[in-house]
């Protein structure tokens, strides 16, 4: 089995691709019965994040979902702050076995809130070097022929040179209050500071509207201020602009992977349908 990297010969006119953060939030029955429509949608990938305490742990649950549908899935993102590296890349290697090759591994180094679950928090240096390590176990795991693609979520330039140097897609973290400018700033930077033609952009989109994804923003988020603040962690809810907008961001800034929560995933179905390999 192999397990190609994504076609990533230009940042700035890579395709259009999307997924979808679906948590468990009810009975696992009317979460199962979700995943084949968010496949049917077009949606490339569905995604976990790694709360623990809070739903299923995100292995075993990837699993059932690439059973329920032919989509790929993937964490977003496993907190390397609460996992042994050896055990995170056995996990993600066994799925990306178990799944055929549809699993994509999401890593970072934690999420806000992470310290009020009660579990021990590595400082941000042990974090990056448990990432390290687990790239390394996972790519021994994967052997010469399997390549299971990586996603790093990163912010500050420690964890953003560590990406380029390991990533398939870096997905450039934001806080709130970021502003267009400095988000822009941030990602003009790191495109030239390293040499990203082969690497995927992405972006984690919270909000879409005035509707705010569960598992995807931290407390008291305001989609007001946000729009105020013209924040790319928001976008509208009316299709057309956001397929302008799409576009635009992938000319200006060369996200081209786009991540919404599942309870959006109906409202942008139509700019999947218009923009997804394009």
């Amino acid at each position: 089995m192999e397990t190609a990297r994504p076609d990533t010969t230009s940042t700035a006119t890579q395709p259009f691709r999307f997924g979808v953060v679906a948590p468990v939030q009810s009975d696992l029955t009317s979460w199962r019965e979700q995943v084949p429509r968010i496949a049917d949608l077009g949606y490339s990938t569905l995604l976990m994040p790694d709360v623990p305490r809070w739903q299923p742990a995100p292995g075993p649950t990837l699993a059932v979902a690439a059973m329920a549908a032919d989509i790929r899935v993937g964490t977003w993102v496993y907190a390397s702050a609460l996992h042994e590296p050896w055990r995170a890349a056995w996990e993600a290697h066994s799925l990306t076995e178990l799944t055929d090759g549809r699993f994509e591994m999401g890593i970072g180094i934690g999420r806000p809130g992470i310290e009020d679950l009660g579990l021990p928090v590595a400082p941000p240096t042990e974090r990056l070097a448990r990432i390290r390590e687990t790239v390394q176990e996972l790519r021994d795991l994967d052997g010469p022929d399997v390549h299971t693609p990586l996603a790093m979520a990163v912010r500050g330039p420690k964890a953003l040179a560590l990406a380029a140097e390991l990533a398939d897609t870096v997905a450039i973290a934001l806080m709130p209050d970021d502003e267009r400018a400095e988000t822009t700033r941030v990602v003009q930077a790191f495109r030239t500071d390293h040499d990203s033609g082969q690497l995927e952009l992405a972006q984690h989109v919270a909000v879409v509207g005035d509707t705010i994804a569960p598992f995807m923003a931290g407390p008291g988020i305001d989609p007001a201020a946000l729009r105020a603040a013209d924040s790319l962690a928001v976008l509208p809810d009316d299709p057309a602009a956001v397929v302008e907008e799409l576009h635009r961001r992938r000319d200006e800034l060369g996200f081209s992977y786009f991540v919404f929560g599942s309870i959006s995933a109906g409202t942008l179905a139509p700019v999947v349908a218009e923009l997804a390999g394009t």
